[in-house]
Formats: structure tokens, sequence, C-alpha cells
């Protein structure tokens, strides 16, 4: 059996689609690398929130999918929407890696005055911890945002850690506690998405670490229920039951925020339209202040 992967062709995406293959080659599956450009990767001068979000690194893999050009696609699941084409299953999540932010700097981290990222959760937990650093827009991939950084445009820059890790790129900085600074939701986790074929689920799903899907699943639980949007400051993060998720203000002045324990899909749920009850202003906010129309209600 051979099996057509997609990917993104960021040189992230190929270590992440290149440890799916090494698996795959484990079993005795033979694979195939197609790389598929998408607008994220293409349009890199205007914040993500403006070409439609975190979606657009997603879109394309999901229509070579469908149309047979290829079997089954590798992506940062932290990329995938909510709401998914019919005939595409996630078939499996590989054991996450660290979930945590990454602050990059030259110098020392008390002379950082300049932050890059255009993440607006990012940005808001940034401005929380503290109101006087100045936050710019940061877009391209890994390469390119330490090498603006290193090149005095900014003094610091923020990273997935799980990304740096992949790559085996050692640079000054330190992790951002997620228990504070909350990730994404999804992020350090590599998913394996396919056309929903029994036989190709079947090869790809011993892939698949179930903890992991457990806590990643209960995120995106929350996350359905919260709405908003890729466009919301909110983190969600779930280890072993237990859950932490909040939203902010885009300024990073106000919040809100849970912390409890889960035990199913239906609490994870639960949670979140308890949330989404207590942040829907905050999420109006941050639309209307976005210039984004069509948010959830």
């Amino acid at each position: 059996m051979s099996i057509k992967i997609g990917t993104r062709g960021s040189k992230l995406a190929l270590f992440q689609t290149g440890a799916v293959a090494r698996k795959l080659a484990e079993m005795g599956i033979k694979t195939e690398q197609v790389i598929i450009h998408t607008e994220g990767d293409t349009t890199t001068q205007v914040p993500l929130h403006e070409i439609g979000g975190q979606g657009v690194f997603v879109r394309a893999l999901d229509d070579a999918i469908l149309a047979g050009e290829i079997d089954c696609a590798v992506h940062s699941m932290k990329d995938i929407p909510v709401y998914r084409p019919s005939g595409l299953i996630t078939a499996a999540i590989l054991k996450r890696d660290s979930p945590a932010d990454f602050i990059a700097y030259r110098g020392s981290l008390s002379a950082v005055n300049v932050v890059g990222t255009s993440s607006t959760r990012r940005r808001a937990q940034l401005l929380r911890h503290d109101p006087s650093v100045t936050v710019k827009d940061l877009r391209g991939n890994v390469d390119t945002r330490i090498r603006k950084m290193s090149g005095g445009e900014y003094d610091a820059i923020i990273l997935a850690e799980a990304g740096l890790a992949r790559m085996g790129i050692r640079i000054q900085g330190e992790q951002l506690p997620p228990e504070k600074f909350v990730p994404s939701p999804n992020q350090g986790t590599i998913a394996v998405v396919c056309r929903a074929d029994p036989s190709l689920r079947e090869v790809l799903s011993a892939l698949d670490h179930p903890q992991t899907r457990t806590d990643v699943m209960t995120e995106r639980a929350v996350m359905e229920q919260v709405g908003g949007g890729c466009f919301t400051p909110l983190g969600i993060y779930c280890r072993a039951g237990h859950l932490i998720a909040e939203v902010l203000s885009l300024d990073g002045r106000r919040a809100e925020r849970i912390e409890t324990g889960v035990q199913t899909i239906e609490e994870a749920r639960e949670q979140g339209r308890l949330l989404k009850a207590r942040a829907q202003g905050l999420i109006e906010e941050a639309y209307k202040q976005l210039g984004i129309e069509g948010v959830q209600s």
C-alpha cells in the first residue's frame, strides 16, 4: 500500500509530515509527499483575520483530498477549523508535544519593548502581563520571524515551543507557562486528516494517541460552544481532564476564565456554554474592533 500525503511547503510543515511518513514507514507503508500551496502561505503581508483566519492553511489541502489528488494531509491541529467538510475525518492525532508558547528575545527579557505576533490571543495575554510593551503584527514562517527579530525589527517574538523543538531550533528565550498564557486550542498537536475511506482510516489510526485525542477533543468541544472564531483572544488547554479556558479583551485588560475538571465531552460542552455566556460581550467587542462581520451569538 502507498499513501500520498499532502502538506504545506513551510519547513515546519515538512518536518511534521516527515515525522508521520517515518512512522508509516516503520509499519511498512510507502508514502509520497505532495506540497500544496495555501492562501495563508502566499499572503503574508496582512494579519490572518483579514484573509479568513487559521482556516486558510487548511482549505486547499481539504480540497485536494476531496478531489482525489492526495490521500491525506498532515496539519498542526490548532489550524483545523471546528466545522469540517463532509467526507473528511481526522484519522490520527499524534502524541502531543509541548502546548506552550515560547518567547524568544534579543538581549535581556527586562529590556524587551517591542514584541512581534499576529495572534490576537498572544497579543492580549502579553498586554495583560505587561501593558507597557508594544505588540506589532508579525507573520511568516519560523525562520522569517527569527530573522526579523535578529535584524532588530522586534525585541522579542512569540512562537509555539513545539515547532521549535520539532525543527531542532535552539534560541535564547523561555517558555511561557500554559497555566498563565493559556495556549491556543490543540497547540502542540499534529493531526492526520483523510477522506472517509475505511481502509485508509484503519491504517492511519495506528498513529493515534488516545490520551492526546481525549484532551484535544475536549478543547475542541469547548471551542465549538464558545464560537467567536479564531479572531477572538481565546485560550483553551486540557491535560488529563483538567481544563483551563479564557476569553480576553483585545487589550488584555479584561478576561473571563474557567478552570475545572471535566470527565466527558458533554461536560466540556457545558463549560464552553458557560464561558460563552460570560464572555459574549468580549467576543462581540473583538469582532467590532477588528472590523469583522458575522460574530456567532
